[in-house]
């Protein structure tokens, strides 16, 4: 084999290298991964507004991440979300009477499930659903009725001042 033909191939395994790495990477980095049906059980729970909750999203207790978004599906007679939830084995001991919040990651991160655990000495199975759920804050929404309220709180004051 000639020395270009030797440098050719190296070259061309080197590059190979390079996109499997790229590809490990960003399976890693996007988290593309699922909870192992075998090694986690499913809860759900309904929520009025999910806000831009997607499949994946972490489940956290305290910040710990514990699990993921299965599947958001919408209710055809109440036009609720359901969400199902795949929470590892490991985490086991959840009490019944624990809530479900819809949280953003600062700003405008993006949106994940808080699990505020209860105090109930029974926990959830696979299956089981939680009835206690706040929705998602919207931001947009925040921000519209900050603008309404300061503009009846400006024609509030301004009718003042003519009397």
């Amino acid at each position: 084999m000639s020395n270009s033909k030797w440098m050719e191939s190296l070259v061309g395994l080197f590059i190979m290298m390079a996109v499997a790495g790229m590809l490990v990477l960003s399976f890693k980095v996007s988290d593309f991964s699922r909870l192992d049906k075998n090694n986690s059980y499913e809860i759900h729970a309904e929520f009025d507004n999910i806000g831009a909750l997607k499949m994946r999203a972490a489940v956290t207790i305290a910040g710990v991440k514990i699990g993921q978004v299965d599947k958001v599906i919408l209710d055809p007679v109440t036009y609720k979300a359901n969400v199902y939830l795949r929470i590892n084995n490991k985490n086991r001991n959840i009490p019944i009477d624990s809530s479900l919040s819809i949280l953003t990651a600062g700003l405008l991160g993006s949106n994940y499930v808080s699990i505020s655990p209860g105090f109930d000495s029974n926990f959830l199975q696979n299956g089981d659903a939680i009835s206690d759920t706040h929705p998602a804050l919207i931001l947009e929404d925040m921000i519209g009725q900050l603008l309404f309220s300061m503009k009846s709180d400006k024609s509030n004051s301004e009718a003042g001042k003519t009397t």
